[in-house]
């Protein structure tokens, strides 16, 4: 596998020379302008990612209004659930329920999480033809995540995708823990970039690089991205950034000058990671669009729909309104 990686990287590094020369500093009119190049796809995770880590039990009719709410809004897609176990996520145990009664809308993905043959056998029988599966590269993430050390877990991964490909199912791999782990510290980018051809190679249809815990600067960005467009196609890849000590909007800056046209993102700022000590929510769905549509990148996505979705699931679990321009947009609607 080593050969592969370094045939990939050999190869994109004469390739990305010219096309990313030796430069510190972000170049914002590089950022639109271009009709074919300044379409952001936003992938909603509020429904999974957000919710998981909620202490108090959501009641199935809350998720499910959530989703068919957001539905309204204008995303491609829309993370609903994960197929776990839920002795490993509880709060997600309802996750056949939440698929049978969500209203489906034509031009929306409802994409799941099924990190094993089970969950993707569940995702199907529930009607989902999109899901995502986790791996990272740290052992110790692994082991804590899994309880299977990566070699194993790989192994399973690229039969997963062979199932779920044979039955016409997008796969999307989320590297999670990619600029620092909670158990281990810091990540080599090269070690994520590996990871990343390893799945590249397997067949995998996207790949989200994870800030699990939100350490990431827009320097290590820098760094990560560096390595990893050296073998990934940029537009395979997405960012997926938690706000732990506020750097996401600004390391979403670097991936949007690196040319990465997929950005995750939670409406109200929800979610955490159970399985990664210290990780706060996922950077702010409003927060994301208005930095967006100042840029004059579109995603078709209303932030006042959005906003409002946001003020009333942060009401319905009684907790503080993460986005800061959510809570300003509300604000300037109240006066």
């Amino acid at each position: 596998m080593m050969n592969v990686f370094m045939s990939h990287l050999l190869r994109h590094r004469l390739r990305s020379s010219c096309r990313y020369p030796q430069r510190r500093l972000i170049s914002i009119a590089s950022l639109s302008g271009d009709n074919n190049n300044d379409r952001i796809k936003l992938v909603e995770v509020g429904p999974r990612d957000g919710l998981q880590s909620e202490k108090v039990t959501i009641a199935t009719a809350t998720k499910v209004e959530l989703i068919n709410r957001l539905s309204e809004c204008g995303y491609p897609v829309i993370e609903a659930t994960s197929f776990v176990s839920p002795k490993w996520v509880p709060q997600l145990a309802d996750h056949k329920d939440v698929m049978k009664q969500i209203t489906r809308r034509d031009n929306v993905t409802y994409s799941v999480l099924a990190p094993n043959a089970k969950g993707l056998e569940g995702a199907v029988e529930a009607g989902a033809n999109h899901i995502g599966l986790g791996i990272s590269p740290s052992e110790t993430f692994c082991m804590k995540n899994t309880n299977h050390p990566l070699k194993e877990i790989l192994r399973g991964v690229e039969l997963l995708i062979k199932i779920a490909h044979s039955q016409n199912v997008f796969v999307r791999g989320y590297i999670s823990t990619v600029i620092g782990c909670p158990f281990e510290g810091p990540m080599n980018a090269v070690d994520v970039a590996k990871l990343a051809v390893n799945l590249l190679d397997m067949g995998v249809d996207e790949i989200s690089l994870g800030d699990t815990i939100g350490v990431g600067t827009p320097g290590s960005f820098d760094r990560l991205l560096n390595e990893v467009l050296t073998a990934v196609p940029v537009a395979m890849v997405a960012m997926h950034c938690h706000d732990t000590y506020g750097q996401a909007l600004s390391n979403i800056l670097v991936g949007l000058d690196r040319g990465v046209r997929i950005i995750d993102s939670s409406v109200a700022g929800l979610g955490g990671c159970p399985y990664a000590p210290g990780a706060t929510g996922n950077v702010a769905t409003e927060d994301v669009i208005y930095m967006l549509d100042g840029l004059g990148l579109h995603t078709g996505v209303d932030v006042e729909s959005v906003a409002d979705i946001g003020g009333w699931i942060c009401e319905k679990l009684e907790r503080k309104n993460a986005s800061r321009s959510g809570t300003a947009i509300l604000s300037k609607k109240q006066r």
